[in-house]
This record gives structure tokens, C-alpha cells and sequence, in this order.
């Protein structure tokens, strides 16, 4: 059968302490023993059911972490206090002094300047390489090698990543393939596809309200028990604990995923549609014109569809600006970083959310200056939505 992502959050069932339809949260930052032996078995990670400290685990964060898990098909997820988080810590379990990461060139800024600026202090090295074209990637394996990192979509010019190759390679070198699926939750599963490890920045889609930071490692039961190891374990030892209050409210969240999906994509293939054929420049996974458009359809979950996230290219910096600014003032979105909010959220990545990656190598990438990236919202007359950028987009002379 066919997995289903929605199906497993939705056959998750829990009950408060006292009967409660959304389970209790846990307000405390530690917790008691009946026995000095049951508190030794903990720190042993020998007393199962048992909480110890907030920084390991809480009940909230295992309730979300263990829905999360359900969701990408994995044994177990650690929730942490933002997307970076996640992605670092899972790094750093995996690699030591002298290893070397294979990672797709087009990701998240922050994630770029980990490891193009913070990991060589530890001597962990990165080589960053075209995610598409897999011989490249393949070519850039050293016998140092520990780790394939890419985006299932990237950030921010939406390169899709062959998942399923991206395993066959890592499996013939030995190595871990992590995939961050921030832009495409439900749509893409890639655990189902061969991924090792899966990372969410929650902070986005799967919260969706904009309230809040958070990450996920999704893994085996093995690799996240060794990040919450009191001994060695990179997600206890360097603290990146989510707040209880705020992993019960994305959970609440999480419920409604499967139909905000849907709607963000159904929007966004409507405006990626009527833009290029405005003659615009537009770059979205579900237009026939994306070169892995094909790539996307043989592994998405078809009914959530392509994404909600679409780029334009205006065609120089103070032209998108300059509309990205005209479509705050008409209350067409906001100009704003991040994404998965109800409301349409626009930025020029180059000298915003990707402005840590040196601008040479923006432009060997194809990130040019005219770029807005457009996080897609929830809005309910998507045709009126459009015949107010498009007016805008005239009266600056763009169209």
C-alpha cells in the first residue's frame, strides 16, 4: 500500500491527564523518582516510560516528536528549539575532526554558513556540489565522506533532489543521505524514498502561523537515541530543547497540515501558471518547464500536490523591491522572511535568507538579483489575488 502521511497523524490518538482531547502539557523542567535506583536506570537510558530532565525529553516533546515520526515514516523524531537546531546537532552526531560532507550548493543560508564558515573550526569539511547533476555529486565523495546533505526542495531557486538516486549513491559509499523537507511536508516522503534522516524546520509549513521556531530529526530509534545521550548525545549536550508550551501548540497545529497543503499548492500552481504565461520568468515544480518537473510527479504523494512555494524574477533588485514593497502597501502579503504563513510571504532571497552565501557564487547558482521568493497563502479568491499582483506588477512596469 501506498504510504500515506496524513493517515498516520490523523490515527495518532491521545488523551490528557484528565480525559482531555489534546494531551496535558508537561510544565516542568524536571521530574521526580519513587526510587534512587529508577533515577540511576534513567541516566542509564535503562528505565523506559521515565522522564528526567526537560533538556533530554518531556511528555509535550515526545508527543510531537513521536507524531512527527508517524508522519515521515520513521521509528522515532527529536524535536528541538528551531530548524537549526535540528540540522546541526544531527551533523555534528555524525561527523568528527577530519570527516567531510557531500551537500547540495543550493540550501538554506544558515545551513550554508554552518558549514561553509562554522564546521571547518571543528575540520569538518564541505564539498558543495550541483544536487542534480549526480555525477557530480558522486565525483565529490572522498573516502572521508560521512554524510550527503541536500533539500527536497531547495532554498531558494526550488532544485528538486532525485532522492531515490541520491540513496543508491550514498548506500554504495556507506554514507548517511539527510534530507531537510521543510518546502514539501505530505507532498514528498522521503524516508519512503531511501533518506536516512529527515529534518524539518517546524517553524514553517508545519506549524504554518508563524508563532513560533522549532526543528525535527525524524530517524531511526538508534540515531535518536544517540542525540539525546547524556553522554555523547549532540542534541542533550549543546541544549536546543523546545519549550513544552510551544511543542503542544504545533501539534495542535500539525492536525490541519494535510488541508493547508493543499490549498498553499492548489494557489501556488494557479499563480505559477498565469505568471509565465505573462511572460515572467517563473520557477515552480509543477510548471512543465521545471527540468524535474517529471522528478517531482514520480515522487510525490499526488494529492498535496507541488508546494507552496513559487519564484519570480522581476528582473533586477530595485524592480522586485519595489513590487514586493507595492503588494505590502495593496495587503497582498507581507515582506518577510520565512514561509507556511496563512498569508503570502515575499522576499529577495539574494540579499536576505541566502545573503550568507558569497554573491559570485549566488550567480554561479542562477540566483540573481531581479528574484523574489514567494511563500503562497491561504487565500480563498486565488484569481483576485492575481489581478492584483499582475496590477501591480504593471504599474512598475514589469509586465
Amino acid at each position: 500500500m501506498k504510504f500515506k502521511p496524513a493517515d498516520k497523524i490523523q490515527d495518532l490518538q491521545y488523551f490528557g491527564e484528565f480525559g482531555g482531547v489534546n494531551p496535558s502539557i508537561s510544565d516542568s523542567s524536571t521530574y521526580t523518582f519513587l526510587s534512587a535506583k529508577t533515577m540511576f536506570d534513567t541516566f542509564e537510558g535503562n528505565a523506559e516510560g521515565c522522564y528526567l530532565y526537560s533538556r533530554h525529553s518531556s511528555p509535550s516533546n515526545l508527543y510531537l516528536g513521536e507524531a512527527l515520526a508517524a508522519m515521515e515514516g520513521t521509528e522515532a523524531a527529536n524535536v528541538a528549539a528551531s530548524g537549526m537546531g535540528a540540522i546541526t546537532p544531527a551533523l555534528l552526531q555524525l561527523c568528527q575532526a577530519g570527516d567531510h560532507i557531500v551537500s547540495s550548493r543550493t540550501i538554506y543560508g544558515g545551513t550554508y554558513a554552518f558549514l561553509k564558515n562554522f564546521a571547518p573550526r571543528l575540520n569538518i569539511s564541505t564539498s558543495f556540489v550541483d544536487i542534480t547533476d549526480l555525477e557530480k555529486v558522486e565525483a565529490a565523495i572522498t573516502p572521508d565522506t560521512k554524510v550527503l546533505y541536500c533539500e527536497a526542495v531547495s532554498n531558494p531557486l526550488l532544485e528538486v533532489a532525485d532522492i531515490p538516486a541520491l540513496s543508491k549513491i550514498a548506500k554504495k559509499h556507506g554514507l548517511q543521505l539527510i534530507v531537510d523537507n521543510t518546502f514539501s511536508p505530505l507532498a514528498i516522503s522521503p524516508k519512503e524514498l531511501g533518506a536516512d534522516i529527515v529534518i524539518h524546520s517546524l517553524t514553517k509549513f508545519i506549524n504554518g502561523s508563524s508563532d513560533t521556531v522549532g526543528g525535527v530529526t525524524c530517524a531511526s530509534q538508534e540515531f535518536i537515541d544517540s542525540l539525546r545521550s547524556v553522554n555523547d548525545g549532540a542534541n542533550m549536550l549543546l541544549g536546543p530543547t523546545m519549550d513544552s508550551f510551544r511543542a503542544a501548540s504545533i501539534l495542535k497545529n500539525l492536525r490541519t497540515l494535510h488541508i493547508r497543503i493543499k490549498q498553499h499548492s492548489k494557489n501556488a500552481l494557479y499563480l505559477a501558471e498565469k505568471f509565465e504565461a505573462d511572460g515572467l520568468r517563473t520557477v515552480y515544480p509543477g510548471l512543465k518547464s521545471h527540468p524535474s518537473h517529471e522528478l517531482y510527479k514520480s515522487m510525490m504523494n499526488e494529492e498535496y500536490g507541488f508546494g507552496g512555494m513559487l519564484v519570480v524574477d522581476a528582473g533586477s533588485l530595485d524592480k522586485a523591491n519595489a513590487l514586493m514593497e507595492l503588494m505590502q502597501e495593496k495587503n497582498l502579503g507581507y515582506l518577510a522572511v520565512s514561509l507556511g504563513f496563512y498569508k503570502t510571504l515575499f522576499s529577495a532571497p539574494g540579499t536576505s535568507t541566502s545573503s550568507e552565501i558569497p554573491e559570485d557564487e549566488q550567480k554561479e547558482m542562477g540566483l540573481t538579483d531581479g528574484i523574489i521568493r514567494f511563500s503562497i497563502g491561504l487565500d480563498n479568491d486565488i484569481e483576485r489575488t492575481y489581478e492584483m499582483m499582475k496590477g501591480c506588477m504593471k504599474e512598475l512596469n514589469i509586465l
